[in-house]
């Protein structure tokens, strides 16, 4: 989807849905704004519901002042004036109380963004502005001055979290992003101390970003290959829904025949992905003028080595991720199911399954479908697409119940007697 070609009220109304639609603000919470090239700022609208607004409803200021619309513009707009005059890179705010930033803006302390890669890149340092009435002069000062220290992300003293970028789409990417972050890292310090990545590690991680593979251009492409493009991203967007990975991440795949299969491409918002998006992998060639996704080697090493695996995902689900940032273990014993689907469930180092394809790609024998990469990812694979998708929802239910468990009493596991006639009944590979 081209942003570029949408009306700033369009683009307001699109992220507003996507930020209330998933809890991140409520009905009367929260405001966005857009400076077009015009100078005129497009903004939502104050005491006007959340959940069922429309382009009808967003208002514009002028330059001169004049307002324009049936409603009166948030009561915060000032500090969005402020922002977009203290820095003329930035052409869209966003503003909200999502549940776990609001918690660290309660406690005025700012969230760990070096627990995952991405997060330090795509959010960059954090600001923290002091208390401010809200809608008042002061705090749109407050917040400047945090914006004009060079912060793109300004954490709001009880309050909330105001994100500058240079467009919507990269506001709410921060956004979404940090917001992840935060949920993982409060998820993490129930299970024990994060371990947080070295700015060496952080800055290697960012060069990997970039596949170079030959091309190829794709003549024919049979029924079977286009239905899997669909069912792909229909999988997709329901993960996305599901918030098992953010709009830039998380990557699936699927094995047509031979050395081939299909890929999400790199860097595509994935709550929009079409079938055309896919990028179709043979051998050592990618489709031509399409990025596929940066961990496109190890998906082709996983389906050499493993003729049972059909289909991988890579995601990053909150409470996994959790065991991942941490020394705890993700142990499947917890309900019949989460053992027959999970099984063993390795913690691989950082990094590995970049530097270490085959090595990686060798652990994913039949009694282990699943690994975790310290502090950056799950990986899951299954026969079918839906079996693996399957494995990654039940893998991230049990991890939660896990967490909830240690705040009710200590966790009881399934016993070796009771998974050896798991095994039987089931007739699971040792």
């Amino acid at each position: 989807m081209n942003l570029d070609m949408l009306h700033p009220a369009d683009q307001l109304v699109m992220f507003m849905e996507r930020i209330y639609g998933y809890g991140m603000t409520t009905t009367s919470g929260g405001n966005l704004s857009i400076l077009d090239d015009n100078g005129d700022i497009w903004i939502t609208p104050g005491s006007v519901d959340k959940g069922s607004l429309s382009r009808r409803d967003m208002m514009c200021i002028k330059p001169d002042g004049t307002i324009i619309g049936r409603h009166k513009p948030s009561s915060e707009y000032p500090f969005h004036q402020h922002i977009y005059k203290t820095r003329p890179d930035i052409k869209a705010v966003l503003h909200a109380h999502p549940p776990a930033l609001v918690a660290f803006s309660i406690v005025r302390k700012l969230p760990n963004t070096s627990l995952i890669p991405n997060v330090k890149f795509s959010c960059g340092e954090i600001g923290m502005a002091k208390y401010g009435l809200p809608g008042s002069q002061d705090l749109g000062d407050k917040i400047s001055v945090e914006f004009e220290k060079g912060f793109n992300t300004v954490i709001l003293e009880n309050h909330g979290v105001v994100i500058g970028a240079k467009s919507m789409f990269d506001a709410f990417k921060s956004f979404e992003t940090l917001d992840f972050s935060a949920r993982l890292e409060i998820d993490a310090h129930s299970l024990g101390t994060p371990n947080t990545l070295t700015p060496e590690q952080i800055e290697w991680y960012k060069s990997r970003q970039y596949v170079v593979m030959d091309e190829f251009v794709e003549k024919h492409m049979s029924s079977e290959e286009k239905d899997v493009r669909r069912n792909m991203c229909k999988f997709i967007k329901r993960a996305y829904n599901q918030e098992l990975f953010t709009s830039t991440q998380g990557t699936f795949s699927q094995r047509l025949n031979g050395d081939s299969f299909i890929i999400t491409p790199s860097g595509m918002d994935r709550k929009y992905l079409e079938p055309e998006d896919m990028v179709k992998i043979a051998g050592d060639y990618k489709e031509m003028n399409k990025i596929p996704s940066r961990s496109v080697a190890l998906h082709s090493e996983i389906y050499k080595q493993h003729p049972h695996v059909n289909s991988i995902i890579i995601a990053h689900p909150p409470c996994m991720m959790a065991f991942a940032v941490t020394d705890a273990p993700l142990d499947s014993r917890t309900i019949p199911e989460s053992y027959i689907l999970m099984r063993n469930i390795p913690k691989l180092d950082f990094g590995m399954n970049y530097l270490k394809p085959k090595e990686t790609a060798a652990v994913f024998k039949e009694n282990t479908p699943i690994a975790l990469i310290k502090n950056d990812c799950a990986i899951v694979t299954g026969d079918s697409l839906l079996n693996a998708f399957d494995r990654l929802e039940v893998a991230e239910y049990s991890a939660r119940a896990i967490i909830a468990a240690r705040d009710l009493g200590e966790v009881v596991a399934i016993n070796d007697k009771e998974i050896e006639d798991i095994e039987e009944a089931f007739h699971l590979a040792k």
